[in-house]
């Protein structure tokens, strides 16, 4: 299967839905329903298997991942279970297969099925926290331990022949074609907007082109840890959604398990909690910590890439620019030297030394 097609297909609820049905013969499932929990990037499905579990279903968009990507992303959340991290794994059908590919009148989609986690979800995006400190302090620092021990025990994984990812290095970001597409061609960047991002991309082309790249702070990453993407249950962590995960920096997983808060009253107190906490497993250099404003910045100019290309289907126009302006506004605050935005979405120093 090509990472890129340039045809398309009817993608409504009922079209995606008749695909989940079909793909659950795989799975030996000839009756019942799937029930449409997600339709964004993939459709995501809660299902019941035939020993009556519930399993979430994916039926993947159309040509993001290869066969060998995605079965590589599967592998390798199978080993975070095998080691002890809180995450689904695959649920292969009875003849073995870890995803199945869904016969279309276009082409073939891939379905795959994963173990059913409950929880609840850290936060939603653009909705304000409804932590009290000491809460977010607890949650965000079981957050940063979560995520060290994933780094940790992957550093030590010998990831096994054929595997293969997307890679959030200086080419991810900043190549001929960035994972998320190109923050350049944004429609959603106003004049002033667009010099300060062109100014702060020559900033971070220059801090990620010099920056370390070694086995102790770069390996695979989620890259995806975001608010909806974090769940809590009876006070542990669990994670899921690892579509974008990849080969990237361990601060990127950081800057991105930040991101959403940053216009939160108490983001310094999440920042400090959820370091304090990946401290707690794995080291962090002074360095690793200031380079957090740089790869909160990458974050920004990926979303930028990101969102101009799902308006109008997976969110609307509006959301799609206020989304536009809070990455802007993160990238500038890099280009200031400052981390903090205030509940405006403007640029303003930072607090208590965060």
């Amino acid at each position: 299967m090509s990472a890129v097609s340039t045809q398309s297909e009817p993608e409504t609820a009922a079209y995606v839905t008749a695909l989940a049905r079909r793909a659950l013969d795989h799975w030996g499932v000839h009756e019942g329903e799937p029930e449409l929990l997600k339709y964004r990037e993939n459709a995501v499905f809660r299902v019941i298997l035939p020993d009556g579990q519930p399993a979430a279903m994916r039926i993947h968009r159309l040509g993001y991942h290869t066969d060998a990507a995605l079965r590589s992303e599967l592998q390798w959340m199978g080993f975070l279970k095998s080691a002890g991290i809180a995450t689904p794994s695959p649920v292969a059908t009875p003849a073995g297969e870890l995803y199945v590919l869904v016969s279309t009148a276009v082409q073939p989609r891939q379905a795959d099925c994963l173990s059913w986690l409950e929880g609840r979800a850290v936060g939603a995006r653009g909705v304000p926290l409804d932590y009290t400190p000491e809460q977010a302090r607890q949650v965000f620092t079981a957050i940063g331990r979560t995520i060290a021990h994933m780094h940790n025990v992957t550093s030590a994984w010998a990831p096994p022949a054929g595997f293969t990812r997307h890679a959030w290095d200086f080419d991810g970001f900043f190549g001929a074609n960035p994972n998320w597409g190109r923050f350049e061609t944004s429609p959603f960047l106003d004049g002033a907007r667009r010099e300060l991002v062109f100014q702060a991309r020559e900033k971070a082309v220059k801090a990620l082109s010099e920056h370390e790249c070694s086995a102790r702070n770069f390996g695979i990453i989620h890259a995806d840890l975001v608010r909806e993407n974090v769940l809590v249950h009876e006070g542990a962590i669990r994670i899921i959604d690892f579509d974008d995960c990849g080969y990237g920096w361990h601060m990127y997983d950081l800057a991105v398990a930040l991101y959403q808060n940053r216009e939160e009253a108490i983001y310094p107190l999440i920042e400090a909690a959820l370091l304090d906490g990946y401290r707690q497993e794995r080291a962090l250099t002074a360095q690793d910590i200031a380079t957090l404003p740089l790869f909160s910045a990458l974050r920004g100019f990926a979303f930028l890439g990101w969102v101009q290309s799902r308006v109008e289907g997976d969110i609307t126009r509006e959301v799609g620019q206020r989304m536009s302006a809070i990455a802007a506004d993160v990238v500038i605050a890099y280009l200031r030297g400052v981390q903090h935005l205030d509940t405006n979405g403007l640029v303003s120093p930072s607090r208590n030394g965060c």
